[in-house]
């Protein structure tokens, strides 16, 4: 059981952004995420965006930073990968 950040390569808002994600279970990342005071807005299916500027707090609080290929094969393998498909929101006729 851990809590993974990867690198930060998504740029937006002015920043560069990284994944926090558990490999298993939600229950313990969204309460490694209070704990780190990141807001719930942040979440987005199976895992939080964070700032790029987070990351050593994070490290410090015991999260594993791992290359982005990594924290998805374990994400994937934890089976709380939620696909791109299943991230859209339905179309509306």
């Amino acid at each position: 059981m851990a809590i993974l950040v990867d690198e930060p390569l998504w740029p937006n808002h002015g920043t560069m952004w990284a994944h926090l994600v558990s490999d298993s279970s939600l229950d313990e990342l969204h309460g490694f995420a209070r704990a780190a005071g990141i807001p719930r807005r942040g979440f987005d299916h199976d895992h939080y965006d964070v700032p790029a500027e987070r990351i050593a707090e994070l490290v410090a609080m015991g999260a594993e930073q791992v290359a982005p290929k990594v924290l998805v094969k374990r994400l994937i393998a934890s089976g709380l990968r939620v696909k791109e498909r299943d991230r859209r929101p339905p179309l509306v006729e």
